[in-house]
C-alpha cells in the first residue's frame, strides 16, 4: 500500500474531510502560504485586532456596527459615547450635581441690613449738645498734648504716649503728665535715657502708672530698633507695640496719620452706644462694641464718633445719675429717666442704715425704751437728732 496512488487519494480524502474554518484562521494560513512575515508585524496587526475588539466592546448595543476597516475605526474621534457606560444609580447621581451647580437654580442669600430705629436722630442731637466743644477732651485730650513746634515723626510720638497715658485715666491728669514729660523733653532717646523711678515721677498719678513705665521703656525700644524712631503707620503694626491694644492703635491712626481705619471705642463709647441701644444686642468690652458699630455705621462718621461720644459721656451722659433731664435724646432714648446702678454707701452716710448693732433698745411694761448704747460718732447729724429727741419724750 506504499504506491504513490494509493497516497495521492489519502490526502484527496483528507483535505474533503476538513471543516470549514474561520475568516481568522483562513487569513492566517493565507500570510503562512504567501510569504513569511516577521515577528513584529505580526504583532502589530495582533494589537490593532485587539484595538478593534475593544472599540466593539464599548460599542453600546443599541449603535450599529460599522462596516469599514480597522483603520477607518482608529481614525474617528472619540466622542462621549464611547466611554464605559456607568451604572444607572452613577448616572442619576451625576445629572442632579450638574443641575444643581447651575448658577440660575441657585438663589443669592440676602442678608438683612439692620441699624437703629432714630439713630440719625439721635446723633444730630448729640452734635447740637456738642457743638460749643467745651468738654475736657477738646481741650486736654490726646489731639492737645503734643508740641506743635516737634519735628513731625515727634509730634507722632507723643501722640501715641498720651494716648497710652490716657487709658483709665482723666484728661486733666494726662494733660498734667504729657506736660511734664514734654518739659523733660519727650522723645524716644529721653524716654529710653530716663530710669524707671524718674518717669514713673514724670507720669504720675495716672492710672496703672508703674506698668505705664514699663510699657513706655519697651515701646521707645521697639519703636527705635524697628522703625526708625516713629510709629508704625497701621494698626497691625501698632498693636504689636507693648501697652497698644486696638483703641489706641486706631486712634493713633486717626490722630497721627490722618487715617480711618476703625472706631476708637472707650468706655465712654461703649456705655453710650449700650444705653442707646445702637448695638443688635448689649456688649460687654468696647472691643465687642467696636465691631457691632462698624456693623451698619457709615464709615464716613467712624472719625467722629469717638470725640463726640466722649465729650457727651463727660458733660451729659455721666457714668452715674445722667443728666437725662436736659439731655435733647431724653424722649427717644430708650435709657432715659432710668437710674443708674447705685453704688454702695459708705459707713457713716445718709444713705447707710442704721446698724442694728450700734443700738440696743430694752421694753419694759410701763416704762419707757431706754437707751443703752448708742454710737453716736457713726451716725449723721440729723439722725442723731432724731434719736435723741425720741428717746428723750
Amino acid at each position: 500500500m506504499t504506491s504513490p496512488y494509493f497516497m495521492h487519494s489519502r490526502s484527496t480524502v483528507t483535505r474533503s474531510c476538513t471543516p470549514a474554518l474561520s475568516l481568522r484562521a483562513k487569513l492566517t494560513n493565507k500570510r503562512r502560504d504567501v510569504a513569511p512575515v516577521s515577528s513584529a508585524a505580526v504583532k502589530e496587526e495582533e494589537e490593532e485586532e485587539e484595538e478593534v475588539r475593544i472599540s466593539e466592546r464599548r460599542r453600546p448595543s443599541s449603535a450599529p456596527l460599522s462596516t469599514g476597516n480597522c483603520h477607518e475605526l482608529l481614525q474617528q474621534p472619540k466622542t462621549e459615547t464611547d466611554a464605559v457606560p456607568l451604572p444607572s444609580h452613577c448616572r442619576k447621581r451625576r445629572q442632579l450635581k450638574v443641575e444643581y451647580d447651575h448658577k440660575d437654580s441657585i438663589s443669592p442669600v440676602k442678608t438683612e441690613h439692620w441699624e437703629p430705629p432714630e439713630w440719625k436722630k439721635q446723633l444730630g442731637f448729640i452734635r447740637e449738645m456738642r457743638s460749643s466743644r467745651d468738654a475736657p477732651v477738646d481741650n486736654m485730650g490726646a489731639a492737645k498734648c503734643y508740641d506743635t513746634k516737634a519735628p513731625a515723626h515727634v509730634r507722632r510720638f507723643q501722640m501715641l504716649v498720651s494716648l497710652m497715658l490716657s487709658s483709665q485715666t482723666k484728661d486733666q491728669v494726662t494733660a498734667a503728665a504729657m506736660q511734664k514729660l514734654r518739659a523733660h523733653g519727650c522723645t524716644v532717646e529721653n524716654v529710653l535715657a530716663t530710669d524707671d523711678e524718674t518717669l514713673g515721677k514724670l507720669i504720675y498719678p495716672v492710672g496703672f502708672w508703674r506698668s505705664k513705665v514699663k510699657y513706655l521703656k519697651l515701646t521707645s525700644a521697639m519703636l527705635q530698633k524697628e522703625f526708625g524712631g516713629d510709629i508704625p503707620d497701621s494698626v497691625q503694626g501698632l498693636v504689636r507695640l507693648p501697652g497698644v491694644g486696638p483703641k489706641i492703635a486706631h486712634l493713633a491712626m486717626g490722630i497721627a496719620w490722618d487715617q480711618v481705619s476703625g472706631i476708637g471705642v472707650d468706655t465712654h463709647v461703649h456705655r453710650i452706644s449700650n444705653r442707646l441701644e445702637w448695638l443688635r444686642k448689649p456688649t460687654k468690652n468696647p472691643e465687642v462694641t467696636r465691631k457691632a458699630l462698624e456693623e451698619w455705621l457709615p464709615r464716613e462718621l467712624w472719625s467722629e464718633i469717638n470725640w463726640l461720644f466722649v465729650g457727651f459721656g463727660q458733660q451729659v451722659c455721666l457714668p452715674v445719675n445722667p443728666l437725662c433731664s436736659v439731655c435733647l435724646n431724653q424722649h427717644s432714648c430708650p435709657s432715659a429717666h432710668k437710674n443708674s446702678p447705685a453704688k454702695r454707701p459708705k459707713a457713716g452716710s445718709q444713705h447707710s442704715p442704721i446698724p442694728t448693732s450700734s443700738i440696743k433698745a430694752k421694753t419694759e411694761p410701763g416704762s419707757r425704751v431706754k437707751d443703752e448704747r448708742i454710737k453716736e460718732e457713726s451716725l449723721p447729724t440729723k439722725q442723731r437728732r432724731k434719736l435723741r429727741s425720741k428717746f428723750n419724750q
